[in-house]
């Protein structure tokens, strides 16, 4: 390790006097290099064209070896560290999000960490909490879900796991939703929707420990979020006293330099581009103040020497542990949506037909940033067949249906294995929409040597500017690899809905399995089939997962993390090639709610193979004298669940909110608070749901704060969001929050 890092649980008093001593000792030509990423541009292009680099290596950026001074070395990873070389998948943030477990998400966290560290990282970029507003979003997959809080709980709960052994990234900051269309769109949003909805996640993670943010390549309100004071300084680093670094997304999250850096921006990333070619003039005429290039420097410093010293051996990647995490997450992740007249779990079965081509193919997922490369992946076919020997498993890939048909018929039950892959979502990217970056683009250093930074500089303006009208006249064609983008049909491919049917039609137990990860559209089939099986993209050990609840040695236990809706029309508007959109408050269950829409499956849906009974809940607000403003004060919510089954299983007590909705329009219901636990059959427990009271609040523009209205708040205890559900009234007197 450098001489820069230190032990972990290290004072941050020391971490701070080492960090200064540093800053110090840096020259300005160092500390403007610490700036940029580590890698010139065209050198950086050629290997990530030719030899695949974003899965082959970590990118580097603030390395001073005179000084000791290790860097950052970043590497992406939502389902696990990209980099070839065996590290673990895990499934998809999505489906870890159908878990509701901070608690295993922290410990994923930690083992994302370690295996960064094995590659020589120390910058994990896997922590991605942008609100999933639309379910056709491509990169759908990447978040948690539609919910503030729920989204914002799972992404602190990765972010400490991570920070216990690397620097935790948190992206993409902020309102960063449409993929096909990110490099364009200008979302607008009120002071309100952006506190009430689209940052409280980010600030959680922050609160957390997360100690870089990466801002998004959309603009917010008329400016670029890679450059966006607002954002950037007043929002993250003063309102919330983020004491980390601010990176752009990569390589094209950046138009202006000098505007960037005073906006708040602390690193471009991964090559020596804009930054490079104009924060030093910027400096030298006084447009940018040195004191902001040494803040951008310091947060660098912080982050690197809170990262602890250590060994993390190669070993680590994929070992057993990690893969049984994976197992334990993708398992727990699985929702069974749909199980009339107990179709299941499967038990005593003499045959079984597979039906579908993704039943025998690895789907982890994106092939974009998110991609990942384990060194085995155990499909829903490979995990039915080593879990039951005893049982005959057909498969057929249904191509025709009535081969897949006739297959069935001749079995007990059938499994149709449906859904999407990385051709139907993910990540986009639209040549066109990059052109006015191009322009920005750095001068070969081959160029600079034979003619000279002032001679070569207006001939190569003119050059950068014909490179953009050309990838410009090129804009309708996507970048291998990233083509798939957003959705704009949110049910199955027609193909794949006629075999469900053809299916169901010729053998009655037929259970349909579905990956994926936005919210599938279903209704044309969805009653036709006694049961249905949300998988998602479940890693490398989802099929061990799939036949562990298929075959009934696991109760299911995953909470749908977004609405399934019956109609495209009960949905926000969503345009992929949008140039300008309003984000409100109003999507996912809060906007069901609103229109009075009855979802195909609610946000927190999930069946399980035995009951749950919920009773004596007790709502009580926790009295802080030292505190007369409730900012530190908490709702404590007690119930008693009981398993009333036959067999251990898992439960999500989730709690919501109806508010008085006097002083604004508020959702009907809004998720305050949910805890996991684990009960054995015909046990009970005693539950304790803490809630801040700044889950309650709204977001008052004229005040700057969160206010709590006064009124009866309707505190309940509910399986989902459409539950009636089990509570208590509260009266509450007004509460100013704060910021």
């Amino acid at each position: 390790m450098s001489s820069t890092t230190i032990r972990s649980g290290a004072p941050l008093a020391s971490i701070e006097a080492e960090a200064l001593r540093l800053l110090e000792q840096l020259s300005l030509s160092e500390k403007l290099a610490m700036l940029d990423g580590g890698t010139s541009f065209w050198r950086g292009m050629e290997a990530i064209i030719r030899r695949d680099a974003g899965h082959r290596q970590s990118w580097p950026a603030g390395v001073v070896p005179r000084l000791g001074i290790g860097g950052l070395h970043f590497v992406d990873g939502p389902r696990g560290v990209i980099l070839e070389g065996g590290a673990t998948t895990f499934p998809a943030s999505i489906s870890r999000g159908a878990c509701w477990d901070p608690e295993l998400e922290e410990r994923i966290g930690a083992a994302m960490g370690r295996e960064a560290r094995s590659f020589g990282a120390n910058l994990f970029g896997g922590v991605c909490v942008n609100v999933l507003r639309h379910p056709g979003w491509g990169r759908a997959q990447e978040t948690y879900g539609e919910d503030p809080l729920h989204v914002g709980s799972m992404g602190a709960a990765l972010s400490r796991g991570v920070q216990r052994h690397a620097i935790a990234c948190v992206k993409h900051f902020a309102l960063n939703s449409i993929d096909s269309a990110r490099f364009r769109v200008d979302v607008s949003a009120r002071a309100r929707v952006l506190h009430e909805l689209y940052l409280p996640q980010f600030r959680a993670c922050i609160e957390a420990g997360a100690m870089a943010v990466m801002s998004a390549y959309n603009s917010v309100n008329g400016q670029w979020c890679g450059q966006h004071p607002e954002l950037l300084s007043t929002i993250l680093k003063r309102r919330w006293g983020f004491r980390g670094f601010v990176l752009t997304d990569f390589i094209f999250g950046l138009r202006d330099g000098p505007g960037a850096v005073l906006a708040g921006l602390d690193l471009e990333m991964p090559f020596k581009m804009v930054l490079a070619a104009s924060l030093a003039e910027a400096v030298a005429q006084g447009t940018v103040p040195i004191s902001r290039i040494d803040d951008a420097v310091l947060r660098q410093l912080r982050a690197q020497l809170a990262v602890p010293a250590g060994d993390y051996p190669p070993s680590l990647r994929g070992c057993a542990a990690h893969r049984a995490l994976a197992r334990e997450a993708a398992t727990k992740a699985i929702v069974l949506l749909r199980n009339q007249d107990a179709a299941l779990p499967f038990s005593g079965l003499r045959s079984l037909a597979v039906l579908g081509r993704l039943a025998a193919v690895p789907n982890l997922g994106d092939h974009g940033s998110s991609d990942t490369r384990p060194a085995s992946v155990l499909t829903p076919l490979e995990g039915l067949r080593a879990a039951n020997p005893a049982t005959a498993i057909r498969y057929d890939d249904g191509s025709e249906r009535q081969r897949a048909a006739a297959l069935a018929a001749g079995c007990e039950a059938a499994v149709v294995v449906v859904g999407l892959n990385w051709n139907d979502e993910g990540e986009h990217f639209n040549p066109g929409d990059i052109a006015p970056i191009l322009q920005h683009l750095p001068p070969p250093g081959l160029l600079l040597r034979w003619f000279g930074r002032a001679r070569l500089a207006p001939v190569w303006s003119r050059i950068a500017r014909a490179i953009a009208a050309f990838t410009h006249h090129g804009s309708g064609h996507a970048i291998p690899g990233f083509a798939a983008g957003d959705r704009t049909e949110l049910g199955l491919a027609p193909e794949q809905e006629a075999l469900i049917l053809t299916v169901a039609a010729a053998n009655p137990r037929t259970v349909v399995v579905l990956m994926g990860g936005g919210a599938i559209l279903c209704e044309r089939w969805r009653l036709a089939v006694p049961a249905i099986v949300l998988l998602g993209y479940p890693g490398m050990e989802g099929g061990a997962a799939l036949a562990d609840v298929l075959f009934g040695q696991v109760s299911p236990s995953g909470r749908l993390p977004f609405s399934v809706p019956t109609d495209h029309d009960h949905l926000p508007d969503f345009d992929p090639r949008a140039q300008r959109i309003t984000y409100d408050l109003w999507h996912g269950y809060r906007r069901l709610g609103r229109d009075g829409h009855t979802a195909a499956f609610p946000f927190g849906f999930g069946l399980s193979y035995v009951g749950f009974e919920h009773t004596d809940v007790v709502v009580t607000l926790e009295s802080n004298e030292a505190c007369n403003d409730g900012s530190t004060r908490q709702l404590k919510v007690e119930l008693t669940v009981r398993n009333t089954g036959l067999m251990a299983a898992d439960e999500v007590v989730q709690v919501y909110a109806g508010v008085p909705a006097l002083a604004v329009e508020r959702p009907r219901r809004m998720l305050v608070g949910f805890q996991r636990l684990r009960l054995e059959a015909g046990t009970a427990e005693r539950v304790v749901v803490l809630i801040p009271l700044r889950h309650l609040a709204y977001f008052d523009e004229g005040r700057d704060a969160f206010v709590v209205e006064a009124g009866r708040h309707r505190l309940r205890v509910c399986r989902h969001v459409e539950d009636d559900g089990i509570g208590a009234d509260l009266e509450l007197t007004e509460m100013v929050l704060g910021r």
